[in-house]
Order: C-alpha cells, then structure tokens, then sequence
C-alpha cells in the first residue's frame, strides 16, 4: 500500500480541543492511500476477523469491476490462451460479483449501505454517518456488526 501523508486540520467530527490557547489550528497527519478499515484496523478499533472480511469484500467488489468507470478501459484484452485451466476472466468477474450480492444480503437490509461506504468507495466514517443520517459516532458499531455477518458469510474464523 502506498503512503500519500496529507496534513489535514481536525474537524468537529475529530478530537479537537475547545479554545486553544495559543489559536493554532490543530492537524493530524493522514496517509490518504489507506483504507478507511486499514486505518481502524491498525489503531485497534477493528479486529483482524472484521479486517480481513472487509479486504474480502472489497476484493469480489474489485474483481466484479463494480466500480464506476470514468474513461475508456485500457485492459489488454486476451485473444486466446493456451493451458489456462478453471474460470473464465469473465466467469471469474460474475462470480465474484454472485458473491458480492450474497455477501451484502448476509449482511442485512440497512447495513450494506454503510458497508459499500466505506469499505467498497473508501468513505470515511464521519462521512458515511452524515451521508446516511446518522449520529455521530454511531458508524464504527453498525460497520463492527456488518462485517461480523459479512466474515460470517466468507467464513472467516
């Protein structure tokens, strides 16, 4: 994973201090090329089993190419190939598209919102919480139950 250090100002979403005395505004160093789970992983606010079937899910979303695409695709384009044994890029692509869909029907009505959010599109919490309505703070608990189904689902132990 790429580090890109961005200094960013901390907002009413983030720890901020009330009146600070010496009127300097207060930055936190982010590495913008880390994902919003990588980034609660590696504080410790999601375990490894909700990581890794978040990094699940974000996978069968990159591989069903679910993404919008904003110009002309440059992907080789294979002719023909000799010995390749198994799926198809095609089948390949539709599958992991099949297990993308089950794995948010496992998640539950409601939940895949935030899932697509932030582990898919690479939203933030504060920002997935404002898009959706909710509470402040109330993101972390509903994406920790989530991607509990969702590990169900991979079968993530």
């Amino acid at each position: 994973m790429a580090r890109k250090l961005v200094e960013r100002e901390l907002t009413s979403e983030g720890p901020r201090r009330a009146g600070d005395a010496r009127g300097k505004r207060r930055t936190v160093t982010v590495n913008i090329g880390e994902s919003p789970i990588a980034w609660l992983h590696s504080r410790g606010h999601l375990e490894t089993r909700l990581f890794e079937a978040g990094e699940a899910l974000r996978r069968d979303y990159e591989r069903a190419q679910l993404s919008p695409s904003i110009t002309m695709r440059w992907d080789p384009v294979r002719a023909k190939s000799t010995g390749d044994q198994g799926l198809s890029a095609s089948e390949h692509q539709i599958a992991a598209k099949s297990r993308f869909d089950s794995a948010l029907v496992q998640a539950g009505k409601g939940l895949e919102d935030v899932l697509w959010r932030v582990v898919c599109a690479g939203e933030g919490l504060p920002e997935a919480e404002k898009a959706l309505g909710w509470p402040a703070r109330s993101g972390k608990l509903v994406l920790k139950l989530a991607l509990e189904r969702v590990a169900d689902f991979y079968r993530i132990a």
